[in-house]
């Protein structure tokens, strides 16, 4: 049986374009930066790239510790190395941050070199359209003229799919995972509570708290508790955590203690998301959910968009999942199969 090892120690790059880039809003990026990190081996061919597209709180770190003490490797960590799902034996992966992320990309955090500031709130939102077009230029300053593939769950799926219609001669293949082609109303509504959650915090300071040294974790840490909740379907809460307590007791005296063990898990995701994560990121990686709607919101103009997709397909999707459910999926792969296009389809039953 061959063994699976680990990536190891990793260290991160920075592309820096000087092009300008035209966002979808309109507004011009004169310059910007995106950290990236690679895994493998880029073959003379230059034909085994894979890149793989992080989801909404996602990052570049893929994969691999920084340093011998750090206790925490990349998302992605089980599936990517020598032998692993995406063997970098053979393949030399990509990781980057996207632009208004805020592990390093140019975003809310980064400093504007007109103002000699933090963007803050003058940071324009960037969409998964522009995403796609910031990696392609990384992708061609690396001398990758095809893409083995582009991988992504969620946010990213939708990154994945845009390749597809945007640079059909670029990709070989697509892996689109829990995604959809555009969100639905429900889906949408939940994204607006949770960036009103961080808005109305008063240390938001309108996206430019910055300026005065704080953050609005409070919204940040309700915003991210509802999205746990919506992370999980009731069956699955209901296996996880059911209606335990943490202690034998209830408390009826009620002092605001954390009671069942729900309560507990949200307080704990809430609290640990607000040390590490950017508001302005937050807020603006739900417009882009939001906003990508390559069809327009009709599923017949969804297979005219895929008409000249190149690439053969995997499309997965879990029987759990409910804001992004299987349905969702069949979407896409009927608006493949409209076009003919190569597309294999996978649901996993998964109850826990």
């Amino acid at each position: 049986m061959t063994s699976k090892k680990n990536i190891g120690i990793v260290k991160p790059e920075i592309f820096k374009s000087l092009t300008p880039l035209r966002l979808q809003s309109g507004k011009i990026l004169k310059e910007y930066s995106l950290i990236y990190e690679t895994y493998g081996t880029l073959n003379e061919k230059k034909d085994n790239a894979v890149l793989v597209c992080h989801a909404l709180s996602g990052n570049h770190h893929l994969a691999g510790r920084y340093s011998s003490k750090d206790k925490c490797p990349g998302w992605w960590d089980n599936l990517i190395g020598p032998n692993k799902a995406i063997d970098t034996n053979k393949f030399f992966v990509i990781g980057i941050n996207n632009l208004g992320g805020s592990d390093g990309s140019s975003g809310p955090k980064s400093i504007n070199t007109k103002t000699k500031k933090p963007w803050g709130a003058d940071f324009p939102i960037a969409t998964v359209e522009d995403w796609v077009n910031s990696h392609e230029a990384l992708i061609t300053s690396l001398n990758i003229s095809k893409l083995a593939a582009v991988v992504g769950g969620s946010l990213g799926g939708m990154q994945a799919i845009q390749w597809a219609i945007k640079f059909p001669e670029r990709i070989k293949h697509a892996v689109v995972i829990a995604a959809a082609p555009n969100l639905t109303a429900q889906n949408i509504a939940f994204n607006e509570v949770a960036r009103q959650a961080i808005i109305t915090d008063p240390d938001f300071n309108k996206g430019n708290y910055y300026e005065k040294n704080s953050r609005p974790r409070r919204g940040l840490r309700i915003a991210r508790m509802l999205g746990h909740i919506t992370y999980l379907s009731d069956d699955v809460m209901g296996s996880k955590f059911g209606r335990k307590l943490k202690n034998k007791n209830k408390n009826y005296q009620y002092n605001f203690n954390t009671e069942f063990e729900i309560e507990s898990y949200l307080n704990y995701q809430g609290d640990k998301f607000a040390k590490e994560f950017d508001a302005n990121t937050y807020i603006r990686m739900t417009k882009a959910l939001d906003y990508y709607d390559p069809a327009n919101g009709s599923k017949r103009n969804l297979s005219k968009v895929f008409k000249n997709i190149k690439s053969k397909f995997l499309v997965i999707s879990f029987t759990s999942d409910w804001r992004f459910s299987p349905n969702r999926s069949k979407e896409i792969v009927k608006a493949l199969l409209d076009n003919n296009i190569d597309v294999k389809y996978a649901e996993i039953t998964a109850a826990s």
